[in-house]
């Protein structure tokens, strides 16, 4: 009954608090069908924090998606990766709303944005329309559901920024109904010494917490002993009513003794700070297994702006002979809360299980610039491109080198160099700098040639190789066949691929006359839409250019037939 209770204070609290702050009657929902989330706000991603909501369409593309109120079209973007197809409107109270990865714009809209690719002869446009181009009321048709860009299914990403600062904030407290009667699910309870005279369960190294479900519905942890400084992480995710997703939880709070130490919720953060999500997980672990634990501690590189209470970063200080009760509370937006309780007694013990030794030759000071010759290469490390001080592993090659792993998070680009002085013009023109993956298949990472020089700028740790790439990509029909009659359809598709550097540029006419071709990376498909040209002739010739990223190139030529 006590737990329920304070459930319920959670949830009127948040919701007041969410009215108070935020406008919940202003807006219309963006799609017409029920509201279920496959992504949720503040979401752990790669790298960075989830901007907004992912709202399931059904599993389906083409779902009429609405102006959520009032205003105008400021921007649209149309990108191979990331948002895809992506439309923004700023309203009159200082909002913008963002809709992303869609399939296609409003007819009005879709036109406006061709004219431009035509102009631009590009796929890839980015527009700034005047303030009076695209003026919208609330409920107006503005695209249709998709999965363009670097979407993995399916699906509305929607967003809701301030318009000033371009700061998103969670689009649930806005009004947007999701049924949640759902606790998070806690996966695991992590402990971590944090000094040099740090221990838990005689361990120098992080240790993984057992414990059990109680009666109430909260967790109780085996009893931890501990002395010196130490933290907590957790491994949880969030479900909502209707969906099988694994989505992000909202908060967490930490109270040791009664008090807050640690509290932290997905309200709002800015893009540049999003990156130092790196410093909210445990990194290796995630890096290693693909879990990602969120520490109840704050590292001192730690800039995020998402804690609300901050006692001691988090940490923990434990005095031999004294015991500690740790309370870890993990909640969603309806209020439903998840409660883990570890009992932790101050006791020195023997140390069984050392830290780790991981010295190497090089040691890198995180908030000074680093240079390493590795014999055929340079890396060049710009202050504060790591998070934390470390040993570094480096292998020297010729035209192979090692720069550590990938359990150490990047924050900025760094820079390598390969001298390409023993191989002939005619070599270096085939050749680029490939990342090896764990099948030592070298992946394309943008490579700028300066006379007897390769470089790249990445925030890949990892294995690189200097690597040659002689064969053009290929270009095949996928709905059509040479001299064919094609009055009846609607669109023609052909499939791209490139096995090693990669697709850099494609481009095709028809009759002379340049076309835009939509390109699917995701399915190495391009696609041109017969609306898009009135055809005067019933002989059409086809012809589609595609050029690789060293400069291998490959011509497509058919002609077809339309009344």
């Amino acid at each position: 009954m006590r737990g329920t209770f304070l459930g319920l204070y959670l949830l009127l609290t948040l919701i007041g608090y969410g009215q108070a702050k935020y406008p919940t009657d202003i807006y219309r929902p963006p799609l017409d069908i029920p509201i279920i989330l496959s992504g949720t706000f503040g979401e752990l991603r790669s790298n960075h924090f989830h901007a907004g909501v992912d709202i399931k369409t059904q599993q389906r593309e083409g779902i009429p998606v609405f102006s959520i109120g009032d205003g105008r079209v400021t921007r649209i973007k149309v990108s191979h990766w990331g948002y895809g197809k992506a439309l923004y409107i700023a309203h009159p109270n200082g909002h913008t709303s963002v809709y992303a990865h869609l399939q296609k714009f409003s007819p009005e809209i879709e036109e406006y944005v061709k004219k431009v690719q035509y102009q631009k002869k590009s796929y890839e446009v980015e527009i700034f329309p005047d303030i009076s181009e695209i003026p919208l009321k609330k409920g107006d048709l503005i695209a249709y559901t998709g999965n363009t860009g670097g979407s993995a299914g399916p699906h509305l990403h929607f967003e809701i920024r301030t318009s000033a600062t371009e700061m998103p904030t969670n689009p649930l407290f806005y009004g947007l109904e999701v049924r949640d009667a759902t606790s998070p699910t806690l996966l695991g309870a992590y402990a971590y010494p944090l000094s040099d005279n740090s221990q838990v369960n005689q361990s120098q190294e992080k240790v993984k917490l057992k414990y059990h479900r109680q009666a109430d519905g909260s967790y109780l942890a085996d009893k931890v002993t501990a002395t010196g400084v130490i933290g907590f992480g957790i491994n949880t995710y969030d479900r909502q009513d209707l969906a099988a997703n694994k989505n992000g939880a909202y908060s967490l709070k930490q109270i040791v003794n009664g008090k807050v130490y640690t509290e932290y919720a997905f309200e709002t953060f800015s893009f540049p700070e999003s990156r130092y999500i790196n410093t909210l997980i445990d990194y290796p672990h995630y890096a290693t297994y693909y879990e990602r634990i969120q520490k109840c501690y704050k590292e001192p590189s730690n800039l995020l702006g998402i804690y609300n209470t901050l006692y001691n970063d988090g940490k923990i200080d434990i005095t031999d002979g004294l015991s500690y009760n740790i309370e870890i509370h993990i909640s969603d937006l309806a209020g439903n809360t998840t409660k883990l309780i570890i009992p932790v007694e101050g006791k020195n013990q023997e140390i069984i299980i050392p830290k780790k030794d991981d010295k190497t030759d090089n040691y890198i000071i995180a908030k000074k610039p680093n240079n390493f010759d590795l014999e055929g290469a340079k890396v060049y490390f710009p202050a504060n491109t790591f998070y934390e001080n470390f040993y570094i592993d480096l292998k020297k090659g010729k035209d192979t080198v090692t720069i550590h792993n990938s359990k150490v998070a990047v924050h900025r680009n760094f820079t390598i160099t390969f001298d390409v002085t023993d191989y002939s013009k005619e070599e270096r023109d085939k050749m680029f700098i490939g990342r090896l993956d764990k099948n030592m298949t070298p992946g394309f990472s943008s490579t700028y040639k300066r006379g007897t020089t390769f470089s790249t700028r990445t925030r890949n740790l990892g294995t690189y190789t200097l690597a040659k790439d002689t064969i053009a990509p290929r270009i095949s029909p996928k709905n059509f066949k040479d001299k064919q009659w094609l009055t009846n359809y609607n669109y023609l598709s052909l499939r791209i691929d490139d096995d090693l550097s990669g697709i850099n540029t494609y481009t095709a006419t028809l009759n002379g006359e340049w076309i835009l071709m939509e390109y699917e990376p995701k399915t190495n498909t391009i696609t041109y839409n017969f609306d898009d040209i009135i055809l005067d002739k019933k002989q059409c010739d086809l012809e589609v250019i595609v050029t690789d990223n060293v400069g291998n190139s490959s011509t497509f030529n058919s002609t077809f037939y339309r009344n």
